[in-house]
């Protein structure tokens, strides 16, 4: 018998986890609060993909082993909370197509520059020849791309929201950029909530992966020097830098302060540094 997934909110990251879920055997069925988009309904009816609009039917969502929810939905919808009183797993669909690839994955959040860091990262790779593809937050599901053609590397960019729905996911690399006052609405107007949210990024990281982080916003640097991970840190700073160079050669991106080695990149980003 196949195991039900549900996927709430048929946007493009809802549209993306029901393909993969499709490809990958599950019984999906999708369920959108308002109108479904044309080019969406198109791509799950090319699927054969169970879909509402217009309402959520709760006989048909809570009968899902599992539920992987649009990061707009905010944990205290109705639904929601009636799925997890009823103990169904709800998580991302970062968390979800993670699960099927082996790629080696990127991951930038923060309030504020997380799109053009992701864009400027992503366009280093893919200059430099690595088969790289772009999503998360920026508009593209990684869950699609993981179902239709999956890459060797993947940058994403990392909303609180998307964060707060990933559990088991596992970065290579994990930067954050800033933490500034924002969306705390989701957050009982709590800024050290948001705050913890964003540190997720690092959540279930090793010893050979990498944190960066911005040792200038006082509240990230302040976090950032617990030992919450068991990662490596590399903290940058917009008053000093000078203080991290990057130096390539053909098995490592090597980072380096004050004429000593800070930290190394393994086989990992083989791309070229510029000092321009």
């Amino acid at each position: 018998m196949q195991e039900r997934i549900v996927i709430l909110g048929a946007g493009e990251s809802g549209v993306g986890a029901a393909v993969l879920a499709k490809v990958k055997g599950f019984a999906v069925f999708v369920s959108d609060n308002g109108l479904i988009p044309s080019k969406y309904k198109l791509s799950l009816k090319a699927h054969e993909i169970p879909f509402e609009e217009g309402g959520h039917d709760a006989s048909q969502i809570l009968s899902a082993k599992e539920i992987v929810k649009s990061p707009g939905i905010p944990d205290t919808a109705p639904i929601i909370i009636k799925a997890k009183e009823k103990n169904i797993a709800v998580i991302s669909e970062i968390e979800f197509a993670l699960r099927y690839t082996s790629a080696r994955l990127i991951g930038i959040t923060g309030t504020n520059g997380k799109t053009t860091t992701t864009l400027l990262t992503y366009h280093l790779l893919k200059e430099n020849g690595l088969n790289v593809g772009l999503a998360g937050n920026i508009g593209h599901s990684l869950a699609m791309q993981v179902a239709q053609a999956d890459k060797d590397y993947y940058v994403i960019e990392l909303s609180s929201f998307q964060l707060d729905g990933m559990y088991q996911a596992r970065l290579n690399v994990g930067i954050l950029l800033n933490v500034t006052p924002d969306h705390l609405n989701r957050y009982d107007n709590d800024i050290e909530k948001y705050l913890l949210s964003k540190f997720r990024i690092s959540q279930n990281m090793r010893d050979q992966d990498v944190f960066i982080y911005n040792q200038s916003d006082a509240r990230v640097n302040t976090v950032a020097k617990l030992p919450t991970t068991p990662a490596r840190k590399i903290s940058i700073s917009m008053e000093n830098r000078k203080m991290l160079m990057p130096i390539h050669n053909s098995k490592t991106w090597s980072f380096w302060k004050e004429g000593k080695q800070a930290s190394s990149l393994p086989k990992f980003c083989l791309c070229k540094a510029s000092t321009t």
